[in-house]
């Protein structure tokens, strides 16, 4: 019987491979964790077009435009932002703006609305964030 059968020191071998693949799961879940992901693609046939004009979005509320999933908030005075309007939890349309929040009527998630950031789950990441400019009175999606 050699050393290393029946023996319960594990080899170099198996230290090795223990160590790729820890270091392989832990690179999986950061590729997981609820960060900012930075701006989304555009829906298709959007990019470039006014999508809204800047007094159909009340100062700290929002709009939501169906026909795209999107939605503009207005944080402050002047400041927009365009975020999707799909959750992140299970696709359903987020709803209301109110208080700094963006509000998910199906399973109570909550975003920031100056941010998209995750305030309250069940969803785990944030709202995808749209790059988006105001030329004159129309807010167009870049």
């Amino acid at each position: 019987m050699s050393s290393s059968e029946g023996s319960a020191m594990p080899t170099r071998r198996h230290v090795i491979g223990a160590t790729a693949a820890a270091v392989a799961c832990g690179a999986a879940l950061a590729g997981c964790a609820a960060e900012d992901p930075g701006p989304a693609i555009v829906p298709p046939g959007v990019k470039g077009k006014v999508v809204a004009q800047t007094s159909d979005v009340p100062v700290g509320g929002g709009l939501v435009i169906s026909q795209w999933k999107i939605l503009i908030t207005q944080p402050s005075s002047g400041v927009f932002k365009a975020f999707s309007a799909s959750c992140p939890h299970r696709g359903c349309a987020v709803g209301g703006v109110a208080d700094g929040k963006i509000n998910c009527p199906c399973h109570g998630s909550q975003f920031a609305a100056d941010s998209g950031k995750l305030l309250r789950g069940p969803a785990e990441a944030p709202l995808a964030e749209f790059p988006l400019k105001v030329e004159g009175s129309g807010i167009v999606l870049v």
